[in-house]
């Protein structure tokens, strides 16, 4: 055999081995871009049932007498603006999500500020609604949590993918980029400061 034949049989077998782990890489990309696609659908969903559940806690809130407007009010803001936060499913950038994490984190320090506001109010601690409604939302932030959770698992295997040889040659034509994360809020590491007397 000429050493033509020879040269062209090796890279006959380096191109046929590049497009198969091209290809296996993609469909493999593919597949796990879905994951981490569907994963987000999830935390959407259980942050817009929190959403869901805040009229009905300012509702119930708003009948207490004498009940601190300017609370209730940066709730209803605190919504707004977390409902109006969306990012685009195909851009899940870390600062995409960092910003829809910003509106996110907004509403839930409003929902706790109202919550704590709530003790001062013995008559509607101790009402049904409130009661149930409290629950609900507690067992909402504990879905979130999960969904979360799920979503960062989902992106640190998709990333690895990505990042991983002989993927990282191809990722980039292919236009697979790096995923961001849900990370702790700045400050989340010192806990809030509880005060009934204000």
């Amino acid at each position: 055999m000429s050493t033509r034949n020879i040269v062209l049989i090796v890279i006959g077998a380096l191109i046929l081995l590049l497009g198969g782990c091209g290809c296996s890489g993609y469909n493999g990309l593919v597949q796990k871009d879905q994951n981490v696609k569907g994963k987000w659908a999830n935390v959407e969903s259980d942050y817009q049932r929190r959403a869901d559940l805040i009229p009905n806690l300012v509702n119930t809130v708003k009948g207490a007498a004498n009940f601190e407007q300017e609370t209730l009010t940066q709730v209803v803001e605190a919504r707004a603006k977390a409902t109006q936060t969306t990012v685009d499913v195909n851009n899940l950038s870390p600062e995409k999500i960092a910003e829809f994490q910003k509106a996110q984190g907004q509403l839930s320090g409003a929902i706790g500020r109202l919550l704590v506001t709530v003790e001062k109010y013995p008559e509607l601690k101790a009402t049904q609604a409130f009661i149930n409604l409290q629950a609900q939302l507690e067992g909402t932030e504990n879905r979130i949590k999960v969904s979360r959770n799920d979503f960062n698992t989902a992106v640190q295997d998709y990333n690895t993918g990505v990042r991983q040889f002989p993927m990282v040659l191809f990722s980039g034509i292919f236009g697979f980029k790096e995923k961001g994360f849900f990370a702790a809020e700045a400050g989340s590491e010192k806990a809030p400061a509880v005060d009934f007397n204000k």
